[in-house]
């Protein structure tokens, strides 16, 4: 063969290749699943939540959306490994170290304990919260503004003044609040301090009896039965997962629960002004994306407040104990029938 001819098939040979390199350039330029998934990377992510109830559930299941609609998909680009302590420490801490273990890419936390076991075993994962109420006072960051470390995520702090206004509202001759959580809970010391300020601020009183477990709380609600004249409950885990106990007590002795969120009305409480949890998660998928996509490090994102509230009142509550909503609430609320 002649060396014009070679030399003519390898300059066509250089074009192919060029053409085929620059198409493959442009392929992966597109929008954010397209960058998600180069490279064809399958990414690990763990997901704990502490315990099974609709407000922890709805967080995660809009966590795994959240991911989805920035282009990581389960069986595309995502392997999840999805943990429920079922509220046991010990179950915290094997879960934790099965994460370590499995050199996750990120791990998302769901309640404040499951956050704080997991930031107790990794300080190199990557971890994003949600469901959780106070990241500095837990100990999880060192501002809401510049974490510091491995650890961001989204709050569930409670608009706690306005459901308080809202109890006042409902049942203006309320004078005492009984109040109770768990102490092993600091999202729930957090929010009963900030409560018991601004009730008390307002002229009313507060009682408040605390638990472990859940098998405490038909205890602990009787020993308020006969002092208090309505229930407040933050968002604190334990309640939460056994709302149908509380309600079984405070029904009999009709007595109203306003709440820290819309699921536990849904569960038996009468009225909320608070959060989509649901959306929360949504909220903190679309952080996770960030950090997976290395646009941004835990330590520099800013913890982010919820941005969806609602009023919710349970109108079957509301007629087994006779309570008449006004109107002025009821326009903007979401009913439960």
């Amino acid at each position: 063969m002649k060396l014009s001819s070679i030399s003519k098939k390898m300059k066509l040979l250089s074009l192919g290749a060029a053409t085929l390199l620059a198409a493959g350039v442009f392929a992966g330029c597109g929008g954010s699943q397209e960058s998600a998934s180069s490279g064809g990377k399958t990414y690990k992510v763990g997901i704990v939540q502490l315990v099974e109830h609709n407000a922890l559930d709805a967080a995660n299941k809009g966590f795994v959306d959240g991911l989805k609609e920035r282009g990581f998909e389960e069986g595309k680009n995502v392997t999840f490994d999805k943990q429920n302590a079922q509220a046991d420490q010990s179950n915290l801490q094997n879960i934790a170290q099965r994460f370590v273990s499995g050199k996750m890419d990120l791990i998302c936390a769901i309640a404040t304990p499951a956050a704080q076991t997991v930031a107790n075993a990794t300080k190199e994962i990557p971890i994003v919260g949600t469901a959780i109420t106070d990241y500095v006072g837990a100990k999880l960051a060192a501002s809401n503004e510049k974490p510091g470390g491995n650890v961001t995520g989204t709050s569930d702090m409670n608009p706690i003044k306005e459901q308080i206004d809202l109890l006042m509202k409902i049942k203006p001759e309320a004078k005492t609040i009984g109040v109770i959580y768990c102490s092993s809970e600091v999202n729930s010391e957090v929010q009963v301090k900030a409560m018991q300020e601004y009730a008390e601020s307002k002229g009313l009183t507060v009682k408040v009896a605390t638990i472990s477990t859940v098998n405490d709380i038909q205890q602990a609600a009787q020993s308020l039965v006969g002092s208090v004249d309505a229930f407040y409950e933050p968002t604190d885990n334990v309640i939460a997962s056994a709302m149908p106990t509380l309600v079984a007590i405070t029904d009999a002795a009709k007595l109203p629960i306003i709440c820290g969120e819309p699921n536990m009305v849904k569960a038996g409480g009468l009225a909320t002004y608070g959060i989509d949890y649901y959306k929360l998660g949504v909220q903190t998928g679309h952080m996770a994306a960030d950090i997976l996509e290395g646009k941004s490090k835990p330590a520099d994102m800013s913890i982010e407040l919820a941005k969806d509230l609602k009023i919710t009142i349970n109108k079957a509550d509301a007629a087994r104990l006779g309570i008449t909503i006004p109107e002025d609430v009821l326009k903007d609320a979401d009913l439960v029938e």
